[in-house]
């Protein structure tokens, strides 16, 4: 199972290279189904692997002049300042087991997979829908721009997901930026997040595997340079559709393996 974890590591990567999201979406299933790291756990390794692989995507995305500074930085503020009162301040309050009935208990792993679950049917159904035609010559809101920003903030701290598939149509449609620029600049604030929140984790004791992490995401960063590189030669947007089918179905047994095994 680890060999192909590994493997699946590079998908993480080129999902980010290629699409500018998706990538945390796969990340917390190859962790908790293939290298069997608990839940809650994952979610901070997800942050680490996440956050460095799309910190590489975005350096490459500035060579070719691909990012939006003052868009990332009215998106990245409120969104780290949520993720730090989720992962600092509530995520901790939560109780191992939320409650019993009879001989049935819920827990948070629990919960953590099964609202993951959910998150990934709904990016998996925002990537399989028609792409929206990108909006051009208004002006940017910053103000709703800075909104999505905070909540996607609490989707990453609670998850450990980047929230790729929320920023981009955000990106899109409130910053007014073309495709190519909305991956470049989402794969900014992806790293910007995923850092901060790993480093709210570090601070508060988290325990870390670091040769495993490196390996994870020394894959993944892999992934990222075969997804850049395949950039310049092959339209994401029209990869999303299939990428989208595969994280449904993977919704889907996410939420079976929980429920009924």
């Amino acid at each position: 199972m680890e060999y192909l974890g590994y493997f699946a590591s590079i998908i993480i990567g080129i999902s980010l290279g290629l699409i500018g999201g998706g990538g945390s979406i796969l990340t917390i299933p190859i962790l908790v189904y293939l290298f069997k790291v608990n839940p809650e756990q994952a979610t901070s390794y997800s942050l680490f692997i996440v956050g460095l692989t799309a910190m590489s995507g975005s350096y490459s995305h500035y060579k070719m002049g691909n990012l939006k500074l003052k868009s990332a930085l009215y998106f990245a503020i409120p969104s780290v300042i949520s993720i730090l009162i989720i992962r600092e301040v509530i995520f901790p309050q939560i109780a191992s087991t939320l409650f019993s009935i009879a001989s049935y208990s819920v827990s948070k792993d629990f919960l953590i997979m099964i609202i993951f679950s959910v998150l990934m049917i709904t990016a998996a159904i925002s990537m399989i829908r028609k792409n929206q035609p990108e909006i051009k010559g208004a002006e940017t809101n910053y103000i709703q721009l800075s909104f999505i920003g905070f909540i996607v903030g609490i989707i990453t701290g609670f998850l450990g997901a980047g929230g790729g598939f929320l920023i981009i149509p955000a990106l899109l449609f409130f910053a007014k930026l073309p495709m190519k620029q909305a991956v470049g600049t989402s794969l900014l604030i992806i790293s910007i997040n995923s850092s901060i929140g790993f480093a709210g984790d570090l601070y508060i004791g988290t325990p870390i595997n670091y040769p495993f992490l490196l390996g994870v995401s020394g894959m993944a960063l892999l992934g990222m340079v075969l997804g850049s590189q395949l950039s310049k030669k092959i339209d994401g947007t029209k990869l999303k559709p299939i990428f989208g089918w595969f994280v449904l179905v993977m919704g889907f047994y996410i939420i079976t393996k929980e429920v009924l095994f």
